[in-house]
């Protein structure tokens, strides 16, 4: 089974102390980047979360949101620090006397300097087996939303694989007419000029085009090359970056055979094997 490196999934639990949600986005991304926004008081928490993330995750950049309601409303009045208040106002009037000048300090400045308006945070010891479970279920659910696009996407990449056959196939199976048309053209050149080609002669330049123009080893390695893709699709853990290289390869091998196509058949067979290859590496651009 392949995963997708793009998802989505939310999950929210009730606790005594409030409800806590986390929101997981994850797009394409050459390894495992993770960034978290988590609330005061939960940001110690970060390297442990990205532990978990890690068990479950191995290639992708994800944004991690978590979100706190306390269950208590909003105290309606402000519980203020007086002491640190009753210092930073010292302190700005002893520099005060120092300076040419000096701005006014309102009282909105004061409350302002950290500290000074004392926070009601949450009880973050309590918190922490909910916000962690919860984001072990949120991120299951991430882990099968992208094994389902996974999944469309694997269809989608055996579609084109079996298309690259077929067109391996038809080149292979059309290539003794390759060479009839060559021996054909070559007479035809020949009686332009008014040369008489003895056949040994005529044998000889043949064979010498038919070498030049012989794509059976670029079928071969294209044919290899297709397997060995089935094989990774069907392979446990990420595969992507080994897919990666495999459309590299895919991709040498079609453009070797246009510069030796010798048919107008091949040289469409090799456009054509091209785009095949381009939605096949767009697409495997998203593999995990």
């Amino acid at each position: 089974m392949i995963y997708s490196m793009t998802g989505f999934a939310s999950g929210e639990t009730v606790v005594d102390a409030g409800a806590l949600s986390w929101e997981l986005r994850t797009v394409n991304h050459r390894y495992l980047e993770t960034s978290f926004r988590l609330p005061d008081g939960f940001r110690s928490l970060e390297d442990r979360f990205r532990k978990r993330v890690g068990k479950q995750l191995k290639r992708g950049k994800l944004d991690a949101t978590l979100q706190f309601r306390p269950a208590t409303p909003v105290a309606e009045t402000l519980r203020i620090n007086q002491g640190l208040a009753d210092s930073v106002i010292a302190a700005a009037s002893r520099l005060a006397t120092e300076l040419d000048q000096p701005a006014p300090m309102s009282g909105l400045d004061v409350l302002r300097w950290p500290g000074v308006v004392a926070d009601d945070e949450p009880d973050t010891e309590a918190l922490i087996d909910p916000a962690t479970e919860l984001l072990d279920s949120t991120l299951a659910t991430l882990v099968a939303n992208r094994a389902r696009e996974g999944a469309r996407i694997q269809a989608m990449l055996e579609d084109r694989l079996a298309q690259i056959s077929v067109l391996a196939t038809e080149v292979r199976e059309a290539a003794p007419a390759a060479v009839d048309a060559m021996r054909l053209k070559l007479r035809e050149r020949a009686a332009e000029l008014a040369v008489q080609l003895e056949p040994e002669r005529l044998e000889q330049e043949l064979l010498l085009l038919a070498q030049k123009a012989d794509v059976a080893e670029e079928l071969d390695r294209l044919d290899a090359h297709v397997a060995e893709t089935r094989q990774a699709l069907g392979m446990a853990g990420p595969v992507g970056r080994r897919l990666d290289f495999l459309m590299q390869e895919l991709n040498r091998e079609a453009n070797t055979l246009g510069s030796k196509s010798a048919a107008a058949a091949t040289t469409k067979a090799a456009v054509d094997l091209k785009v095949l290859i381009e939605q096949l590496r767009e697409q495997v651009q998203n593999i995990e």
